[in-house]
């Protein structure tokens, strides 16, 4: 099954760019053409760029790691929820805070902040506070919720981060570059695909064109999931055939000690037979030996 046909692309206006004038040189070699003062994305090169994304991004996670979505300007920011959630990823949608990555440890104290909040709510926790002070508390969590929401259970950094919009976010790919987590970034061409590991040539306003990004992302997360899966279902499988085995043998050893246990009793018995018969047979000698005697002092 292809990862992405032409006609997707098409459909979703993948290869519309930005205005002549505001395009960046460095993507010039992702340009195919210009029309009408718009310059067209060589949709040839965006294919061969989304399999090679597609191939890390599965490699990533089926090694164990954690792709996280990013994509905070509002065409994006539906598409980059669903479709994390869709694929049990991590995602930040609504405001890139400074330090996310860099800073990841004052980062988790604010997590471990917000689920605090979520436990007092549910706990009964606010019965006994003032109105003023639950309110408070309110506005907090809600605050926390919508900028760390998506990386609420994020317990370590991502392997890898798929971007929206290079020059939106351009704190993330600069923080994500200091500490070397590879980046997949669709890149307009008014962007610099300079430090993007795996830069995706395409249209990153249009909504159609975000959405089948983030789907084409997010399949390769289900996709290593599935295979992962099947892998623990095989060990299992194995584990199910050497316990099979060993019962067997089990089953075998037992067979043979209660095999040589009907032996050892039917020789017992046997003995303790024959022992019978030869105490019988003394008392009947004993006995005829007395008879002779009598007969004898008859005499």
């Amino acid at each position: 099954m292809a990862v992405v046909t032409m006609k997707n692309l098409l459909e979703s206006g993948v290869h519309f760019g930005h205005q002549v004038k505001r395009w960046d040189p460095k993507m010039q070699k992702y340009i195919f053409a210009e029309r009408n003062g718009i310059h067209i994305i060589d949709l040839q090169k965006t294919i061969q760029a989304i399999k090679d994304a597609y191939e890390i991004v599965r490699k990533t996670v089926a090694a164990g790691k954690t792709v996280l979505f990013i994509g905070t300007k509002k065409q994006a920011q539906q598409a980059v929820q669903k479709e994390a959630e869709r694929c049990g990823m991590f995602y930040v949608n609504n405001r890139w805070l400074g330090g996310m990555l860099t800073n990841f440890t004052t980062i988790k104290k604010s997590l471990l902040r917000l689920k605090k909040l979520e436990k007092m709510e549910i706990d009964g926790t606010f019965e006994n506070l003032t109105k003023k002070e639950i309110s408070s508390l309110a506005k907090e969590r809600i605050k926390l919720q919508k900028n760390l929401g998506g990386i609420k259970e994020m317990k370590e950094l991502p392997g890898i981060l798929f971007i929206v919009d290079t020059r939106k976010e351009a704190i993330a790919v600069a923080e994500a570059r200091r500490i070397g987590i590879p980046i997949v970034a669709v890149v307009d061409t008014n962007c610099n695909p300079d430090g993007i590991d795996y830069p995706i040539p395409g249209n990153d306003d249009a909504i159609r064109a975000i959405t089948l990004f983030t789907q084409i992302i997010a399949n390769a997360v289900v996709e290593a999931d599935n295979e992962v899966g099947l892998k623990i279902i095989e060990t299992l499988g194995d584990e199910d055939e050497d316990m099979e085995n060993l019962l067997t043998n089990d089953i075998s050893i037992k067979e043979e000690d209660r095999e040589i246990d009907i032996e050892k009793y039917s020789t017992e018995e046997a003995y303790r037979a024959a022992k019978e018969e030869a105490i019988e047979d003394d008392d009947e000698d004993s006995q005829i030996q007395v008879d002779v005697d009598k007969v004898y002092n008859d005499e």
